[in-house]
């Protein structure tokens, strides 16, 4: 599938965590060890808020076809911006084609979104999915992904308003359309939403064996656990990051989102909530079992 990280705190320069960490997302595009392929090198991204800027400040995005390792720009960009939030997301493509419109993250206005995972037989279901995002919306969407339909149905069903309600009504949308084109599990992944002050990081699966996420401990738990390690105190207090795996293998330093959460991320640390339960209600309104 894919790999990706999160992160929101003081501005830090990308390339901290995404090309300097033991276990950087860009080692991760080479040799994954949690993921359900080894090698992510179908293009990459990279979205980030501005220093400075407001919480209705469109982000900046970078994409690239070119694997991670083996894009220059990349370094170049990582080192020279800094960011208070930022999303980098390497890509295994699940169905083609490898172009940029496809990479992750996605950005409508001041908000990003990332998955890793897939929409289970999206080309079958894809053409109802799509006529289901609202006309106004629909124009927006420029790649052939599944994660970009994700989006904007969320986006249809109240992002803006209220992420997390959003986000389980568009997959509850992929359950109801995938089961009566007799898919048994349509969803599958991990999903990050940002809107410049909060991250939100979902962890779901219509079969409840969802691909792997984890969050940073505090940083000043972190600090309390390793205090002869000098690097850890280039981040603030106010530091939090979300990966699909850990950035690096010191015991205690991740903890594993539980299945069916989402992690709320924002200025006071991290919320836990429980995110859809486990009867998936269809059209009829008569609940049926994921089982």
């Amino acid at each position: 599938m894919c790999r990706w990280l999160a992160y929101s705190g003081a501005p830090i320069n990308p390339s901290t965590l995404v090309l300097d960490a033991q276990n950087s997302i860009v080692a991760q595009s080479l040799n994954s060890s949690l993921g359900a392929e080894p090698v992510n090198g179908d293009g990459f991204g990279l979205g980030w808020y501005p220093s400075g800027g407001t919480r209705e400040q469109t982000p900046a995005l970078f994409h690239s076809t070119e694997p991670a390792w083996n894009d220059a720009n990349l370094r170049e960009l990582s080192t020279a911006i800094e960011s208070p939030m930022f999303f980098a997301h390497v890509r295994a493509a699940t169905h083609p084609p490898i172009q940029q419109t496809n990479c992750h993250p996605f950005r409508f206005e001041h908000w990003m979104f990332m998955h890793n995972g897939a929409i289970i037989d999206f080309p079958k279901i894809k053409r109802e999915l799509t006529f289901a995002v609202d006309p106004e919306l629909y124009p927006h969407i420029e790649g052939t992904t599944d994660t970009e339909v994700l989006f904007y149905l969320a986006l249809t069903y109240g992002l803006r308003d209220d992420p997390i309600a959003a986000v389980g009504a568009a997959i509850r949308k992929v359950e109801e359309v995938g089961h009566a084109a007799g898919i048994r599990f349509p969803m599958q992944g991990t999903i990050a939403v940002a809107d410049g002050s909060t991250i939100w990081a979902f962890r779901y699966s219509t079969q409840h064996q969802t691909r792997s996420l984890f969050h940073a401990v505090d940083i000043p738990t972190l600090l309390q656990m390793y205090p002869d390690i000098e690097r850890f105190r280039i981040f603030d207090r106010s530091a939090h990051l979300v990966v699909s795996e850990p950035l690096n293998d010191l015991p205690g330093v991740f903890l594993e989102v539980p299945e069916s959460t989402v992690v709320v991320l924002d200025g006071t640390g991290y919320h836990h909530e429980a995110f859809l339960d486990d009867a998936w209600v269809p059209a009829s309104g008569v609940p049926t079992s994921h089982g």
